[in-house]
């Protein structure tokens, strides 16, 4: 039974365009070993004690970590799946989790914007245009922010200054072609003669660090808040949350979406596609639903 469980979540992340060399023999032989055990589902304490039978720190790390991606995934189907506690063997500090914006938030954290000071103020509406601009477009906060004035032409968004160093162009929907207008109209009446497209209240090009003091702030005054301890929501979750309603989307059959992928890469500036992948890892429902539509494709024999 837990055969059949890796294979399908094998031919599931394959759809997808991995690999899997390694994880395909961990988690076979993860499989033999609880089947010697009579068990038919991931049992914590066993992929615990499997895994840390390896001989290396590093291989105990990556016994676990896989077989805790797999059981995450499972899990989201039958919840007699047990995930392993990441804790047992240390390894490399994790990616933060993505905090992913529903269409509800997002139109708070828009309407929250109102808290920074005066209603129709420049500070409202300078933040208030980059929140839209990263929901929109799906753009880092640094491009965002790194932005210049003849970066808006008639095609789209030039963004120059990108995490690897690579122009392109992201195209805008006309309604956020509007939104920038009507900031502009505001921006050039200042008579600032910074090149920055976005300023902060003192005139000068809005940096991170000051973005996401006013961001915190919004964030509380829209009641979005995760419980103390843990990692707040960002202005750069804005992205994850964009990329994730953009895999939503995702068309049926394996090559679609795989050519779908191709294109989200390109779109968000990722260097390699496996890092808009990391996407579906970091949401396991909706990896779930592509693994859905992968099998439904399947069964009408559509798509590889």
């Amino acid at each position: 039974m837990l055969t059949q469980f890796v294979t399908e979540y094998l031919d599931t992340r394959r759809a997808l365009g991995f690999s899997l060399r390694e994880p395909e023999r961990a988690l076979h032989a993860f499989a033999e070993y609880a089947a010697t055990r009579g068990e038919d589902h991931v049992r914590a304490a066993t992929a615990i004690e499997w895994a840390g039978s390896a001989n290396t720190a590093g291989q105990r790390s990556r016994r676990l970590h896989t077989i805790a991606l797999f059981a995450r995934h499972v899990r989201a189907e039958d919840v007699r799946h047990e995930v392993p506690s990441s804790k047992v063997f240390p390894r490399m500090p994790r990616q933060l989790m993505p905090y992913i914006y529903s269409p509800e938030e997002s139109r708070r954290l828009i309407e929250a914007v109102g808290t920074l000071g005066r209603p129709g103020s420049m500070r409202e509406l300078t933040a208030q245009t980059v929140i839209a601009l990263l929901f929109a477009t799906g753009l880092r906060i640094s491009e965002a922010l790194a932005l210049d004035l003849d970066d808006l032409t008639p095609e789209g968004l030039l963004i120059r200054r990108t995490k690897f160093n690579k122009t392109r162009l992201v195209p805008l929907h006309e309604t956020a072609r509007a939104g920038l207008e009507r900031y502009l109209e505001r921006r050039r009446a200042l008579g600032r003669s910074t090149k920055a497209l976005f300023l902060n209240w003192h005139g000068k090009r809005f940096g991170q660090r000051g973005f996401g003091v006013v961001f915190r702030r919004i964030c509380k005054a829209a009641g979005i808040e995760r419980p103390a301890g843990e990692q707040q929501p960002r202005a750069h979750d804005i992205r994850h949350t964009f990329a994730v309603r953009a895999l939503e989307s995702c068309p049926d059959g394996r090559d679609r979406i795989a050519q779908h992928m191709i294109a989200l890469t390109t779109y968000l500036g990722h260097k390699h596609v496996t890092d808009t992948y990391w996407y579906l890892q970091a949401t396991p429902r909706l990896m779930r639903d592509i693994a859905d539509r992968v099998r439904e494709a399947r069964a009408h024999g559509g798509g590889r």
